[in-house]
């Protein structure tokens, strides 16, 4: 059970460190929305208790683990993922907007 602080300070731990990691992949693959499309991929990691090879060798028993682990989240955990993403997408935005600019580097 999470209280108001410690859901506040999630919020804005994922959503600055989703942003952070996205601004520096951008930027060093000179990719706009690299985070963005990796962040779901992350979630499932995240959220999953499974490793990854567990995907290949029983992927029929891995993924529907997935599905009713996503399904059993919190809704303080949605809003703390979601923020994550909106830090992700953010970070594209500001690149792609930092290069309309004229920054050479982003």
């Amino acid at each position: 059970m999470l209280t108001l602080p410690q859901l506040i300070i999630g919020i804005i731990l994922y959503f600055i460190l989703f942003f952070g990691i996205g601004f520096i992949l951008n930027m060093l693959l000179r990719s706009t929305w690299t985070m963005a499309i990796i962040y779901p991929v992350v979630v499932f990691f995240i959220v999953d208790k499974a490793g990854i090879f567990s995907y290949f060798t029983t992927p029929g028993q891995a993924f529907s683990d997935l599905w009713s682990h996503l399904s059993a989240l919190k809704t303080a955990d949605i809003i703390i993922l979601i923020a994550g993403m909106g830090g992700a997408i953010l970070s594209g935005i500001a690149n792609r907007m930092l290069r309309n600019r004229g920054y050479r580097m982003f």
